[in-house]
């Protein structure tokens, strides 16, 4: 059985959500290395999970730690295997375009907040393939602020033979089969994921971008 088929029937079958992300991963041959600790912060609103953006193999990994909702470009629902997924996890799709719906996209993602929902983002907004990536958006981060949320700041890379590699990066014009299909031939291959300090919902949204983001940019996770 190739590894493709292997992941379709990993993320098709029963279990929850976090069982067949991990499931996936071992289809694909890659192993996770996620430390310590939960990603959601106990209390009586959900946490909003703030991480660099690499692959789409991002959602797999995160899911495979941590159950939660995300909020994704509109693309991602049409994304096969991936995008089943992620409508099943009551994902939020938005047009990263369409400024005019901003307002409501964060607006939508506070009230998840307060529901006690976790919801996974990626301020970059698009996939970087190396450090430092792109600044982060700062309208997520509204949403925290709106709500009262706690921000985890993620750490998102992947090495081969423990060095660190770009063979999941989907950037440019990469189509998901071609990304796909190096991800299943790839050897060796490790995504690891590094939760840091909460963080707490003060400031104002740039200042709370920019905490996130120096977090996230850190070599050592502090996880408390």
């Amino acid at each position: 059985m190739s590894r493709s088929v292997a992941l379709a029937g990993s993320l098709t079958r029963g279990g929850d959500h976090r069982e067949r992300a991990r499931a996936a991963l071992d289809a694909l041959g890659v192993t996770l290395d996620a430390g310590e600790g939960p990603l959601h912060v106990p209390g009586p609103v959900g946490t909003l999970i703030v991480a660099n953006h690499v692959s789409w193999l991002d959602i797999v990994g995160l899911l495979a730690v941590e159950p939660a909702a995300f909020l994704a470009k509109r693309e991602v629902a049409g994304w096969p295997l991936v995008g089943g997924l992620a409508r099943r996890l009551d994902t939020l799709f938005v047009d990263r375009w369409a400024l005019r719906d901003l307002p409501d996209s964060v607006d939508a993602l506070a009230a998840r907040l307060r529901e006690g929902r976790s919801v996974a983002v990626f301020p970059e907004a698009t996939t970087y393939c190396s450090e430092p990536g792109g600044p982060f958006r700062r309208a997520v981060f509204q949403a925290a602020l709106d709500a009262g949320a706690p921000v985890r700041p993620v750490t998102l890379s992947y090495l081969q033979s423990g060095e660190p590699s770009t063979v999941a990066a989907f950037v440019g014009d990469d189509t998901l089969a071609r990304s796909l299909g190096r991800v299943a031939k790839a050897s060796d291959l490790t995504l690891r994921v590094r939760a840091h300090r909460a963080l707490a919902p003060e400031g104002d949204r740039r200042e709370l971008a920019e905490r996130a983001r120096r977090a996230v940019l850190a070599v050592e996770p502090a996880h408390v």
